[in-house]
């Protein structure tokens, strides 16, 4: 499960996101609103911790756009905040937060929060689309397409797809795809998932000049 961080204290954003991997979640972290709108446009995490105060837009109103937004509107938000009275936590639970902890806070209770908010929220079904440079994956009905075209890929293919545009423009080590996609040890063969990706460039087209590749490293989609 991915959660991004929206915090611009650099100490708490680090921590938080070193509890959070700990507990092994995948973290994705923003200083600023406009970098996480950016890439809100591509992928949907699972969770979001929000902090209200942040530069430029605040935390409160950002979490009124996503409310707004078909596409994050029913995404679990956690605000994380430095303020305390009663009426700061009333108007960020009515403006459509999930939950309320505040600064400062203990790891053992971020991480206890974030797993019963994740629980709660996958009682009911989500739709998560993940979209980028005409590539679309919906991982609800488990299906991808290419400029509007169907594409017909293996389970593997569908993974492995799916771990790169959930990581847009992160380069994956060929290690952490062998383990993430095929769930074991690398052992120093690529051939594997060098024939996986040739086969779905190929199968995604044009959009296949998407997925980069990253010389003696690995794989990454996006610039």
């Amino acid at each position: 499960m991915n959660i991004f961080i929206v915090e611009d204290d650099r100490a708490i954003r680090e921590m938080e996101r070193y509890a959070l991997q700990n507990s092994g979640f995948d973290v994705t972290e923003f200083s600023d609103a406009e970098q996480f709108c950016q890439v809100l446009q591509v992928q949907i995490p699972d969770l979001i911790l929000l902090d209200i105060m942040l530069p430029g837009q605040d935390g409160l109103t950002l979490l009124e756009q996503l409310r707004k937004n078909p596409k994050t509107e029913r995404v679990p938000v956690m605000m994380v905040t430095a303020k305390t009275t009663e009426m700061d936590k009333v108007k960020g639970l009515d403006t459509g937060a999930d939950d309320y902890i505040t600064k400062p806070f203990g790891v053992m209770e971020l991480i206890s929060r974030v797993k019963a908010l994740l629980r709660r929220s996958q009682s009911a079904p989500q739709k998560r689309v993940y979209e980028y440079q005409g590539i679309a994956l919906d991982d609800t009905g488990h299906s991808v397409t290419a400029n509007g075209i169907p594409c017909e890929l293996t389970f593997k293919e569908y993974e492995l797809l799916k771990y790169l545009i959930s990581n847009l423009h992160t380069v994956l080590t060929r290690e952490q795809i062998m383990s993430r996609v095929w769930e074991f040890e690398y052992e120093g063969e690529s051939r594997t998932i060098d024939m996986h990706i040739k086969t779905l460039r190929k199968k995604l087209g044009e959009c296949g000049s998407a997925i980069k590749t990253v010389r003696n490293v690995g794989y990454k989609m996006g610039e």
